[in-house]
């Protein structure tokens, strides 16, 4: 039993790797803001409550790295940035939804 243990952690894609990329605290909120499309900054900031500035910067960065989020700027005075899921992102949506129905049924 051991062995497939020790088996499935040398797999590619473990999931410590999948949750160092969609796991932080607001990952998930803010790839189901952008399921409804394209957003900026201030609109996915003011769709996720007690989220910080610094938090939001830092997980969408890390999304972006990731291929989950496209970041585009345009030059506008001043820079307008939209954020939009990536068809990889967008492949999460049954996925959180379905994380979705589970808290629904079990933590409220």
């Amino acid at each position: 039993m051991s062995d497939k243990k020790i088996k499935k952690l040398e797999e590619p894609c473990s999931l410590i790797e999948i949750l160092n990329i969609i796991g932080g605290k607001w990952s998930m909120s803010i790839i189901y803001v952008l399921f409804s499309g394209k957003k900026r900054f201030s609109e996915i900031e003011r769709s996720i409550p007690n989220i910080n500035t610094r938090m939001l910067v830092k997980e969408l960065k890390n999304m972006v790295e990731n291929e989950i989020v496209t970041r585009e700027v345009f030059a506008t005075v001043p820079p307008t940035v939209e954020y939009s899921l990536t068809p990889k992102g967008k492949k999460l949506e049954p996925i959180i939804n379905e994380l979705h129905k589970w808290g629904l049924e079990f933590i409220y």
